[in-house]
């Protein structure tokens, strides 16, 4: 039986019941504020847009270094020197970090990773499958698991709808911006992760309820939907009734097992207060 560890990064939003529950490691990225510099994780959301607020500056986000990865490698094959660590990387479009982790991995014969293309609950969805099949199938090789990562990732869907877009534009985040227009406060768009990267794919109009619900329609229509299971997600602001909406309508759709996740600073300095996401898988 071979042991592994699977190491993500802070943005994957990897709940800590879910780390608990599968020894799940997350690493930390960094949230500027200012002149300041904070691990993720280190502070609320809420008190990273307070800030921000006071000094009229949006939150700046970076990925994980070598050192962040070489002293979370070291903790891991100190105390479980017999263990394979899988790395399922933060879309390295958008970050550093995939490649600050093959850094800190060099002379490590104990060390994988693997781009999973995806981010926040898509990148958690994705390192969770990775845990289970792994208990599953406790023989498998790094090889066997990473296909099976490939064939999770080829089923992903993922997107959110922000209310305030002026965070991911200070971010750099979001790759079509034009396709907006220049009414920006008369709409709510629907931002997918697309081959690792934020697009800019629907516009919605209305209350956030209304374009919530639209927003969850448009990814059921993709079609061959595992109504299983969905997740959703959602930045410090969003009402707790807005919430419980939509649970009631994901249920509404078929959905079974429903589960919510409240970004972390990371995710939350690029899509803003009160957003909404989903994470769906394809059969």
């Amino acid at each position: 039986m071979s042991e592994y560890v699977i190491v993500v990064e802070s943005g994957a939003d990897v709940t800590p019941e879910l780390r608990e529950r599968y020894g799940i490691v997350s690493v930390p990225m960094h949230v500027t504020m200012g002149d300041e510099t904070v691990d993720d994780g280190s502070i609320d959301p809420l008190e990273i847009y307070s800030r921000c607020n006071e000094m009229g500056q949006m939150p700046k986000t970076s990925g994980c270094s070598p050192a962040d990865f070489n002293e979370v490698y070291d903790r891991i094959h100190a105390e479980q020197p017999e263990a394979t660590i899988l790395h399922l990387a933060y879309s390295e479009v958008t970050t550093c970090s995939h490649q600050s982790s093959k850094i800190a991995a060099e002379g490590r014969d104990y060390v994988y990773s693997m781009d999973t293309r995806f981010v926040s609950v898509g990148q958690s969805l994705i390192a969770v499958e990775a845990a289970k099949y792994i208990e599953a199938n406790p023989d498998a090789t790094v090889e066997e698991i990473f296909s099976f990562v490939e064939s999770v990732m080829d089923r992903v869907l993922l997107g959110f709808v922000p209310t305030d877009l002026a965070f991911l534009k200070v971010g750099g985040r979001l790759s079509n911006v034009a396709f907006l227009g220049a009414h920006l406060l008369k709409i709510k768009p629907c931002i997918e992760v697309t081959g690792g990267k934020f697009v800019a794919t629907k516009k919605f109009r209305g209350s956030m309820l209304k374009c919530a619900r639209a927003f969850l329609d448009h990814m059921v229509e993709k079609g061959d939907i595992d109504f299983s299971h969905i997740g959703l997600a959602y930045s410090v602001g969003l009402s707790e009734e807005l919430r419980g909406d939509m649970e009631v309508y994901a249920r509404e759709l078929g959905f079974e097992d429903i589960t919510w996740t409240q970004v972390g600073g990371v995710i939350s300095s690029h899509c803003g207060p009160t957003a909404f996401g989903a994470v769906l898988l394809q059969k």
